[in-house]
C-alpha cells in the first residue's frame, strides 16, 4: 500500500493510504481488455488478409503485362516448355516454364541474364534456387525453398501462379505430331492475339495455386483419357498411378511442366480432389499420361488460394478479377478455353 502525506489546517502532518485498484478491479479491467482484444482480432486479421489479397492481385497485373510485353516482342506468348519426337520418344529442347521467360519484364533482368536456355534448369541451380517475389503470393504459408542443393541449400523455389493449359489434355505427343492443349498457355505454344477467338476477355490467363500441394502420378499403356474426370467423388473410375507424400507440385518456378507451373480446369477453384492412403487423406494433384515416353499427358491440377471464398484470376487481356469457388464447372471451363466457341455465362 501506498501512503501519501496530508497537511490538516492545524499545520500538522499525517499519512493516509492512497486510493488503487483492489485485486477484483484489476481482473474486470484485465477481462475488458481481453475481450477487446478478442473482438478486435479477427477484424484486424481480415484487414491483413485483405492487404495480402490487393497485393496478389497486383503481382499477377505486373505478370499480365509482362506477357503482353513478350507478345509485342516475339509475336507470341512465351510457351511452357519445347519438346520434340526424336523417332522413339519425346525429349525436352527447352524445358524452361513461360514464367522464366518473361523475368525481363518483371525487373528481373539480371536473373534471366544467368539463364542458358540451351542447358536444363536442374544445371543451373544458382537460377533455380533464387526465390522470385512477384511470383509468390503474400498469403502462401509455404514460401520457403525446396530440394537440396550443396551451394545454394535449396535447388528451386516454389510458385503461387500457374499459366493456364487448358482443360485436360496438356499434350498428346507422337501419336498426334505434339498436338498441346486447348488453353492459352502450353508446351510449345506460342499463341498470338488472333489465335483467342474467344476473346481476350474471356480467356483465363493465370491463377492462384497452393506450393507443396501433393501430387499423384501415373502411366498405363492401356487407359485412354478421352475426357476428364468427374467430379472427385467418382475418381475411383481414373487409374491413380503412384502416390508419395513428398512429391509435389508447384515448387520449380523454372519448370515448364503442367504440374509445376500451369493449371487445368478439370475441377473449379479449390475443389477438394481427396486421396486416401492408410488413414491419411491428401488433396492431391493427379497428372496421368498413357506413356511417358510418348509425350501423352494428362492433369487435374486444380486452382487453390488461402483466400476466403476463391482465388485471383488474370484474364488473357490483363484484368484481375476474383473468381468465387462457387462458379459453375460449364463456365470455368469454357473461360479455359481459348478457341472452344463457348458463352460465359456467370
Amino acid at each position: 500500500m501506498v501512503c501519501q502525506q496530508r497537511v490538516t489546517k492545524s499545520g500538522i502532518g499525517m499519512f493516509v493510504p492512497a486510493r488503487g485498484f483492489t485485486l477484483v478491479e484489476l481482473l474486470v479491467v484485465i477481462a475488458i481488455i481481453g475481450i477487446l482484444v478478442g473482438l478486435l482480432l479477427p477484424a484486424v486479421q481480415a484487414a491483413r488478409e485483405a492487404v495480402r489479397r490487393i497485393q496478389c492481385a497486383n503481382n499477377m497485373r505486373q505478370i499480365g503485362l509482362a506477357m503482353h510485353m513478350h507478345m509485342d516482342l516475339k509475336k507470341g506468348l512465351p510457351s511452357n516448355g519445347n519438346y520434340v519426337w526424336n523417332g522413339s520418344a519425346v525429349t525436352a529442347t527447352n524445358a524452361w516454364s513461360g514464367l522464366a521467360r518473361i523475368l525481363p519484364h518483371i525487373e528481373q533482368e539480371n536473373l534471366f541474364r544467368e539463364i542458358d536456355f540451351a542447358i536444363s534448369y536442374n544445371a543451373q541451380p544458382s537460377t533455380s534456387s533464387k526465390r522470385v517475389g512477384t511470383f509468390m503470393c503474400p498469403s502462401e504459408v509455404n514460401d520457403r525453398g525446396y530440394g537440396t542443393d550443396s551451394t545454394f541449400g535449396n535447388k528451386y523455389w516454389p510458385v503461387n501462379y500457374a499459366l493456364n493449359n487448358g482443360t485436360w489434355a496438356v499434350m498428346t505427343g507422337k501419336a498426334t505430331g505434339m498436338r498441346t492443349g486447348d488453353g492459352a498457355f502450353g508446351p510449345n505454344q506460342a499463341n498470338r492475339p488472333a489465335d483467342f477467338t474467344d476473346g481476350l476477355s474471356n480467356t483465363l490467363a493465370l491463377l492462384e495455386v497452393k506450393a507443396f500441394t501433393n501430387r499423384v502420378t501415373g502411366a498405363s499403356a492401356t487407359a485412354t483419357f478421352a475426357s476428364p474426370p468427374k467430379p472427385p467423388t467418382t475418381l475411383a473410375s481414373v487409374s491413380l498411378g503412384s502416390f508419395n507424400n513428398t512429391s509435389f507440385t508447384h515448387v520449380e518456378w523454372v519448370d515448364g511442366k503442367v504440374h509445376e507451373t500451369g493449371f487445368t480446369t478439370v475441377f473449379t477453384p479449390n475443389t477438394k480432389v481427396l486421396y486416401n492412403i492408410g488413414e491419411a487423406i491428401y488433396d492431391v494433384d493427379l497428372v496421368m499420361a498413357t506413356e511417358p515416353n510418348l509425350g501423352d499427358t494428362f492433369a487435374a491440377v486444380t486452382s487453390r488460394s488461402y483466400h476466403t471464398g476463391g482465388v485471383n484470376a488474370l484474364l488473357m487481356d490483363g484484368s484481375v478479377r476474383f473468381f468465387s469457388n462457387g462458379i459453375s464447372l460449364e463456365t470455368y471451363r469454357a473461360l479455359g478455353t481459348r478457341a472452344g466457341g463457348e458463352v460465359a455465362t456467370d
